[in-house]
C-alpha cells in the first residue's frame, strides 16, 4: 500500500466512524442476476422495491456497498498499478 493510501486509511480509523454492532448474523441463498430490460420496466420494478424495501434492507446495502468499496480501495494483495 502506497503511503498516500496508508494516510488515508490511518484518518479513517482514528476518524469520528459510528458504533456499529453486530448482533445477529444468518446465511441466505440467493443469486445475483444481469438483467436486460427497457428502461420503463426498470423504473416500475425499482419503484415497487423501494414500496416494500425496509429501512433495514437499505442499511444493509449501505454497509455491503461501503465494504465492498472499502476492501477494493484498502484491501491486502491490491495492486497499486
Amino acid at each position: 500500500m502506497d503511503e498516500k493510501k496508508e494516510a488515508e486509511l490511518i484518518d479513517i480509523i482514528n476518524g469520528d466512524l459510528p458504533v456499529i454492532r453486530i448482533i445477529k448474523e444468518w446465511d441466505e441463498m440467493f443469486t445475483r442476476l444481469d438483467l436486460e430490460m427497457e428502461d420503463d420496466t426498470r423504473s416500475m420494478l425499482v419503484r415497487w422495491g423501494k414500496e416494500v424495501a425496509t429501512d433495514d434492507e437499505y442499511a444493509e446495502i449501505a454497509i455491503r456497498r461501503g465494504l465492498e468499496e472499502f476492501v477494493e480501495r484498502y484491501g491486502e494483495g491490491k495492486s497499486d498499478e
